[in-house]
């Protein structure tokens, strides 16, 4: 069985490119063999990640997540059981938010500023599926 998971949480200290690199290393060496893919969005010091998996992967790894001591504050945003795969290709895609329109955020949120605490669980996945067809996603 498939599931989908959206959290959000705050980080400890400030994230550096080198350490969000690293993050993302470690998650796209480790996700393929726990058939784990999808999307990570870091800023203003706030993490929101999207998962997908099987349900026992996933809930495993939330578990890690909620002990990680690189952030606290963790909401989750999302849970569902699912048909398909959304983010298939990406062992762990990154944001880019510099390809980021404010338009685009003003569409789904309160203001221009990408906040997932003063948003809909509902409103962030249509906001990453819109990042998705813009080509905003990364993957090195």
């Amino acid at each position: 069985m498939l599931v989908r998971l959206m959290y959000a949480s705050r980080a400890n200290q400030a994230m550096s490119d080198q350490d969000l690199s690293l993050i993302l290393k470690q998650s796209r060496e480790h996700n393929p063999a726990e058939g784990i893919t999808g999307l990570l969005c870091y800023t203003d010091g706030i993490f929101m990640q999207v998962l997908e998996g099987g349900r026992d992967a996933i809930n495993a790894r939330y578990k890690q997540i909620l002990t990680d001591a690189r952030h606290h504050d963790v909401i989750l945003l999302s849970y569902e059981e699912v048909g398909e795969r959304q983010f298939a290709g990406w062992s762990m895609g990154q944001v880019n938010l510099h390809r980021l329109n404010p338009g685009l955020l003003l569409k789904y949120s309160e203001t221009g500023r990408l906040d997932p605490y003063r948003m809909s669980g509902r409103s962030l996945m249509a906001l990453f599926h819109e990042l998705v067809s813009s080509g905003a996603i990364v993957c090195n």
